[in-house]
């Protein structure tokens, strides 16, 4: 196992290098983190009997490194699936006896939308280890197929922090503790989404949040935790690191991801910095409002975004939604279940129905290009919606209705 292994292992972070350097950030990676990747598996009690399931694409750290890597350093089986496929996924894992998969981003939503069947806890998978799993389809899978160990982590492929939770609490990433403490330094700290940077008093340090508050995650880097950055320029490496954080000379690794700890210091991913926006003086969680939207009976898929609007500060809420096959969209209910279940500035003001969303490799929604469109009917063809709070219900974005709200006519 260990020898046929290694030349696709070799292959898999080629892929990862040469996948990213078409990025503006080409992350190194040493050894180090190569070996600290492949005990990943091992650290939550996978074994050389365990047959590991792998759909990801190897050019992710996580398919390769995590996956492939692990494999070989546990001596396991390991089946490797050229695409993921929610439809054979089961069958792949009865067929070949699977007591592990590999998940990432949205792939365990996928298998909880498609069709149900017969026997759909009848497997051997016991654990399934991964990142992104939003805590609805946590739920929604663990009661649809059977007692699967949730192993959620946290980790960047070139940071030098990660989290790991081993006790299946779900939504959470992780949890702090003195031990892990010995390892790892890391602060949330407050972020001032106007300026898009860390939020700082008067003497240039930066503030820690309370429990329960999200933060923008640092990590501490020295020795014992190095960052080795991007290939290329050091502009682009010293761009991911904050310098006179609490004191002066200490340096830190910016993740760009908000988190919250709870009272039990147990750590739950809140959103991207780059996916958060600020809508009339607070801060949107989009991760937060597609959860939510992902609780009605006829969403397939929600897709949180912001867009500008005149005469307004920040960017007002839209979402994108599929919906499931046979259902119909209900604007009443949606209406109901958003001013119920947000606060009145993370309700999306606008509504665009498709048929299809695209992803990347690793699952995750695409939102530049439907930022860019906004919620102009005369270049969409998807039906849109308008948040109407008169009528207490979303109602159909006319033309008529857009050009109210571009020349500030209507009130958003």
């Amino acid at each position: 196992m260990r020898s046929s292994l290694i030349p696709l292992m070799k292959q898999s972070v080629k892929s990862v290098r040469s996948f990213r350097a078409g990025l503006p950030k080409a992350a190194v990676i040493s050894q180090l983190q190569m070996l600290k990747g492949s005990v990943g598996l091992w650290a939550f009690g996978c074994t050389a009997d365990d047959i590991i399931y792998i759909t990801l694409p190897l050019y992710h750290s996580s398919g390769a490194l995590l996956g492939i890597g692990g494999c070989v350093e546990l001596g396991a089986t390991c089946v490797l699936k050229k695409k993921f496929s929610a439809s054979q996924f089961w069958i792949d894992c009865k067929k070949y006896n699977v007591t592990v998969f590999q998940y990432i981003g949205e792939l365990c939503r996928y298998l909880c939308k498609q069709p149900q069947r017969e026997g759909e806890k009848d497997h051997r998978v016991r654990l399934a280890v991964g990142n992104g799993m939003s805590s609805d389809v946590w739920r929604q899978f663990l009661d649809r197929f059977g007692n699967i160990k949730m192993c959620e982590f946290y980790g960047a492929t070139e940071g030098n922090i990660c989290f790991m939770n081993h006790t299946g609490k779900i939504g959470s990433v992780g949890r702090a503790n003195f031990f892990y403490n010995l390892f790892f330094s890391f602060e949330l700290i407050k972020y001032d989404f106007q300026k898009d940077e860390p939020l700082r008093n008067g003497q240039g340090w930066c503030y820690r949040v309370r429990k329960g508050e999200p933060g923008l995650l640092i990590s501490r880097v020295n020795k014992k935790n190095p960052f080795f950055g991007y290939a290329g320029s050091y502009r682009h490496t010293k761009s991911k690191l904050l310098f006179d954080v609490f004191k002066k000379g200490d340096v830190y690794f910016n993740t760009g991801d908000l988190m919250f700890q709870d009272h039990e210091n147990f750590l739950y991913f809140w959103d991207r910095i780059g996916d958060t926006f600020r809508w009339k003086g607070e801060n949107v969680a989009t991760t937060e409002v597609a959860d939510m939207l992902g609780r009605l009976d006829f969403i397939q898929e929600a897709n949180v975004y912001g867009v500008p609007v005149p005469g307004y500060e920040g960017k007002a809420g839209m979402t994108s939604v599929i919906l499931k096959p046979n259902k119909s969209l209900d604007l009443q209910k949606m209406y109901d279940q958003v001013v119920t279940s947000l606060p009145a500035y993370a309700c999306p003001r606008f509504l665009r129905i498709q048929d299809k969303m695209e992803t990347t490799g690793t699952f995750k929604l695409k939102k530049l290009q439907l930022m860019e469109e906004g919620f102009n009917p005369l270049k969409i063809s998807d039906p849109l919606y308008f948040m109407d709070n008169l009528k207490k219900s979303y109602v159909p974005l006319t033309k008529q209705i857009y050009n109210q709200i571009m020349s500030e006519e209507l009130k958003v």
